[in-house]
C-alpha cells in the first residue's frame, strides 16, 4: 500500500510541479553553474547503495592547493534559499518513482557512516529511506546526531500510514515556515562519527 501511494503522489507532484521543478534547474545552471544535478551514492533499503538527486546548492570552489572549500564558503546565497524551503529535494522524486526512495522515512545519509552505526541504530536502514522523515520534522539539522538516529529508529519501529500522513502535513508547515535548517557552524550537519558508546565498545 505504501509503495503504491508514494508512486501515484511522486508520479502526480512531478507532473504538476514539473514548470516549477524546470525553472528551477534553469535558475541553478545560471547562478551556480553546471551540473544542474548533484547525484551521490547512498545506502537505501538494508543499506543496498543507491544514486540519490538533489538541485545542486554549492559551487566548486577550491583553495591555491586544489582542495574543496569548507561547505559554508561553497553554499550560494541561491543554494541557502533552495535549502530552505527544500526546493532542492524535488528531483528526488525521480528516486521515488524507481522505488529507491519513499515520500517518508529515515533520511539516506552518507555510505561512510554505515560502519559507524551501533546496532540499534542500524535499523533505520529496516525501512525503505525517505524524501521526509521524523527527524527532520522534530528538530531537522538543529538537533544532534544521537537524537536524530533515536527518531529515526523510532519511526522504524512505529511507523504507519496515519504517522506518514502525520509526517507531511508536518513537512508541508515547516516549509512554509522553515526552521532547524542549519546546525551551529555547519552548512547541515556535521560529519557523524559514530557515538559515543559505539566508539567505545
Amino acid at each position: 500500500m505504501k509503495r503504491l501511494i508514494d508512486l501515484c503522489a511522486a508520479t502526480l507532484l512531478l507532473t504538476v510541479l514539473s514548470p516549477f521543478i524546470l525553472l528551477t534547474a534553469i535558475l541553478v545552471r545560471i547562478k551556480i553553474g553546471k551540473p544542474v544535478f548533484f547525484r551521490q551514492q547512498r545506502p537505501g533499503l538494508n543499506g543496498k547503495p543507491f544514486v540519490l538527486y538533489k538541485f545542486r546548492t554549492m559551487t566548486d570552489a577550491k583553495d591555491n592547493n586544489g582542495v574543496l572549500l569548507s561547505d559554508n564558503l561553497r553554499l550560494t546565497g541561491f543554494g541557502i534559499f533552495l535549502r530552505k524551503y527544500s526546493l532542492d529535494e524535488f528531483p528526488q522524486l525521480f528516486n521515488v518513482i524507481k522505488g529507491e526512495l519513499s515520500l517518508v522515512g529515515p533520511r539516506p545519509l552518507l555510505m561512510d557512516y554505515l560502519p559507524l552505526y551501533s546496532e540499534e541504530q542500524a535499523k533505520r536502514h529496516d525501512v525503505r529511506p525517505g524524501i521526509t522523515g521524523w527527524s527532520q520534522v522534530n528538530g531537522r539539522n538543529a538537533i544532534t546526531w544521537e537524537e536524530k538516529l533515536q527518531l529515526d529508529v523510532w519511526y522504524v519501529e512505529n511507523h504507519s500510514l496515519w504517522l506518514d500522513c502525520k509526517i507531511m502535513m508536518l513537512t508541508f508547515m515547516r516549509v512554509i515556515r522553515p526552521v532547524g535548517i542549519n546546525n551551529a557552524n555547519h552548512a547541515t550537519m556535521p560529519l557523524f562519527r559514530g557515538s559515543e558508546h559505539h566508539r567505545d565498545a
